[in-house]
């Protein structure tokens, strides 16, 4: 179908349903161009309850979108592509996660935002890359912890907060993709550089870099350092908008050990979503999330916690 065709008729469908667009920094840049907020997964979960929209939206990945159903059960919250999973989600089974849970009674369990509403409602606490390390310090010390789903944000967490955290072993295909040795090549020819890396990253990168943090945090982190030159360690997608937020810097996204079609690091899961089936979705108003009342109410407590303490 024809791209301005979409556009319009995309526009046209929002204001005829009352609907917004939410799209995660890692979406193809043609999504992020119609979005009403761009964002990561809950800073937009946030944004969707602060909205009088009926419908919302997600162009995202199916965990983000169930995120959103838990904070606005009222509201119709769409998918365009309803196979748009995650690695990590994905690799994190609620079966297994049970019986794992088990071997640990006296543990309370800290999961990243980044799991299914099954895993949500085994938790007592959900965190995200930007607030973790302040939600492991609000737990007394002599609580022991449960860390999932991913390992190196967890293995991250544990030299940051010098806690002896339990670690479910998962992790991010994007974030597991970055290659050392062509980064150490990159940042050889670019000296002055400076890395930014997401802590869901393999500690041999962490290691090399002059910032970790989350996706809102490396942008602020780009936008606010005086340096001209960023090598980017986290899903590419995140280059373009800020890229005209500071045209004056030099944006090099992290190579990945993939000899893929841009030399970084892209989500496929992010990038199942089209213009094509953002419009298709509006029109049909679906895939549309749904949960079970009992289900989003066990999954939403741990959510309701995290939100009180950040």
């Amino acid at each position: 179908m024809d791209k301005n065709f979409l556009r319009q008729e995309i526009i046209r469908l929002k204001a005829e349903k009352n609907a917004v667009i939410l799209a995660h920094y890692y979406q193809n840049e043609e999504i992020q161009e119609i979005a009403d907020f761009i964002g990561d997964s809950l800073e937009l979960s946030k944004k969707a309850q602060q909205t009088n929209a009926d419908v919302i939206v997600f162009a995202g990945v199916h965990f983000m979108a169930e995120t959103t159903k838990i904070l606005n059960p009222n509201k119709k919250v769409l998918l365009p592509d309803w196979e748009a999973g995650c690695s990590l989600a994905d690799g994190c089974n609620p079966e297994d996660f049970k019986v794992f849970k088990e071997q640990y009674p006296d543990h309370i369990i800290v999961t990243y935002i980044n799991c299914s509403a099954e895993i949500k409602a085994m938790s007592d606490l959900v965190c995200t890359s930007a607030n973790a390390k302040k939600i492991i310090g609000s737990i007394p010390e002599e609580q022991k912890i449960i860390f999932a789903p991913d390992e190196n944000l967890g293995n991250y967490l544990k030299k940051e907060t010098k806690r002896d955290l339990v670690l479910w072993k998962g992790s991010c295909v994007v974030h597991e993709a970055f290659s050392l040795d062509k980064l150490i090549e990159i940042y050889t020819k670019n000296p002055n550089a400076k890395i930014a890396a997401h802590p869901e990253s393999e500690s041999h990168i962490l290691k090399v870099a002059h910032y970790i943090g989350s996706t809102s945090g490396i942008i602020n982190f780009i936008k606010t350092d005086p340096a001209a030159v960023f090598i980017v360690a986290t899903e590419a997608g995140i280059l373009h908008e800020l890229s005209k937020a500071v045209r004056d810097k030099t944006l090099i996204p992290a190579p990945s050990t993939e000899d893929n079609s841009c030399a970084c690091s892209e989500c496929a899961f992010m990038k199942m979503n089209t213009l094509e089936k953002l419009y298709l979705c509006l029109k049909n108003e679906s895939p549309e999330m749904k949960i079970s009342e009992e289900l989003r109410i066990e999954a939403l407590k741990p959510i309701e916690r995290m939100l009180e303490l950040s």
